[in-house]
């Protein structure tokens, strides 16, 4: 793999029946990669992208638990998202108070994670906002880098499908000779 490569992430969806916590993200593992089907989503991608759902809302306020819960994240993953600059909670003596800019912001890192950023880039994205003309320059970085990224993670996948037709030659090799020795 190229230094620009990620390894692949399991794929994130909506709280659910069988979810586990991952690196504080409740993930939902896929039992049957078949079910899915090639060109499915197994994850929110329209919630998100803050096309479905409770993307807008009239609170103006919320809890730590309140986004935890909406976004299918652990509290530590939030108190993270914070230590790391991304997201900036009021404080109320020991209570987190997010505002519709921080939902907004963690919309945004969570979408960034799934199309396999790193945090970091996820912040360079969403801090162009605030830059002069940042509503339309975030627009126009963001498709570049979706756009990069999507070809990372083609060719990404390229190299999977040939370790995984490799594996299948190998594994093949290995049982027709385990068979050959009467072992």
């Amino acid at each position: 793999m190229s230094a620009h490569t990620r390894r692949p992430r399991e794929f994130c969806r909506r709280p659910g029946a069988g979810a586990e916590i991952a690196y504080g993200i409740q993930m939902n593992k896929i039992s049957d990669a078949e079910s899915i089907g090639e060109d499915a989503i197994p994850f929110d991608i329209d919630f998100l992208l803050g096309q479905s759902g409770s993307a807008s809302t009239d609170k103006h306020v919320f809890r730590i638990g309140d986004l935890a819960r909406e976004f299918a994240v652990t509290l530590r993953t939030l108190r993270f998202y914070e230590d790391r600059g991304l997201l900036n909670p009021e404080r109320r003596g020991t209570t987190r108070l997010y505002s519709r800019r921080d939902r907004v912001r963690l919309r945004l890192i969570l979408l960034a994670k799934t199309l396999g950023f790193s945090l970091t880039e996820a912040k360079q994205m969403i801090e162009i906002y605030h830059e002069p003309n940042g509503k339309r320059r975030q627009l126009e970085v963001a498709l570049k880098r979706f756009e990069e990224q999507q070809q990372v993670l083609l060719d990404q996948k390229r190299e999977l499908d040939a370790s995984i037709e490799a594996m299948g030659v190998s594994i093949e090799f290995v049982r027709d000779r385990l068979n050959s020795t009467g072992a």
